[in-house]
């Protein structure tokens, strides 16, 4: 492989077997020693509840702790870039990763779970996915999203706006106008630790709908009573990349242990049962 493949993602489709060999047979064993010591994961807020699960799943199998840092993606990495320290970072896109790997600062990027966008809906507010674009417009409604750049939930809902546009010209700018972003920026309110910040957020009255992760809705819906989900429509549908690093500096036993176990059939069926697309099953 030269430098230039090196750089693209690795995806999977029908060969993943193959890929979990490649990945393998870079992984230097785990001793006895390695139990009881530990690897630092960092992950998209996104992620909390699933990789919460993932590390209590991998400490039983292999010894080793996980010690997680949750925050959003952009924010992480520009944490990375300031000299933090870390093994694994799990990012909601791919692009921040990949900016690690071209500064030298992380290893190749491999995808190893999907998401997509949904609208989630405050108590009393009824839509429809064929409804959503003109309640959206509609000055009367508080629409929520997280901060772009930062987060990269807030750049996948600037994709919607900006695919709103090519549905009724001009909507795009009206959206970003109106757009409030209540979540994943540095100096964004944090919702109380035991609630979904889309679920506070609603229920706080401080948007009316959220275009946020449908992982994230799911527990919206549980937490907040009334509160509902809807996909997005066809022309607006977009989808979340996940992408997977080894930072420099790692432990890279500890480091690669953990990140097979994510691409790992448990793995991602912990993904799965979050309401993640998970690329290997």
């Amino acid at each position: 492989m030269n430098e230039r493949d090196s750089r693209k993602p690795l995806r999977f489709g029908g060969v993943a077997l193959a890929v979990i060999i490649l990945v393998g047979s870079f992984m230097p064993q785990l001793s006895r020693a390695q139990e009881g010591q530990s690897v630092r994961l960092h992950a998209a807020g996104s992620l909390k509840a699933t990789m919460t699960e993932m590390a209590q799943a991998f400490a039983a199998s292999s010894g080793i702790r996980v010690e997680p840092v949750f925050s959003s993606s952009g924010l992480l990495r520009e944490r990375f870039e300031k000299g933090e320290g870390g093994d694994v970072f799990a990012s909601a896109d791919m692009g921040n990763p990949l900016k690690l790997r071209e500064e030298g600062k992380s290893g190749s990027v491999v995808l190893f779970a999907r998401n997509r966008l949904c609208a989630v809906l405050r108590p009393g507010l009824s839509l429809a996915p064929d409804t959503l674009l003109a309640a959206m417009l509609d000055p009367r409604v508080k629409l929520g999203t997280s901060t772009p750049k930062a987060d990269p939930s807030g750049d996948y809902a600037w994709e919607v706006f900006r695919k709103a546009d090519a549905v009724e010209p001009g909507a795009r700018a009206k959206l970003e106008a109106k757009a409030l972003q209540l979540t994943g920026g540095p100096t964004s309110a944090q919702a109380p630790v035991d609630m979904n910040p889309y679920a506070w957020h609603l229920k706080e009255g401080r948007a009316d709908l959220f275009l946020a992760y449908c992982t994230g809705g799911r527990e919206v819906v549980t937490q907040l009573p009334g509160a509902s989900m809807i996909a997005l429509p066809a022309a607006l549908a977009t989808g979340a990349d996940y992408g997977l690093t080894v930072l420099k500096g790692a432990d890279a036993a500890r480091a690669n242990a953990l990140v097979l176990f994510i691409l790992s059939a448990e793995g991602q069926k912990i993904l799965a049962r979050y309401g993640f697309d998970a690329p290997l099953l």
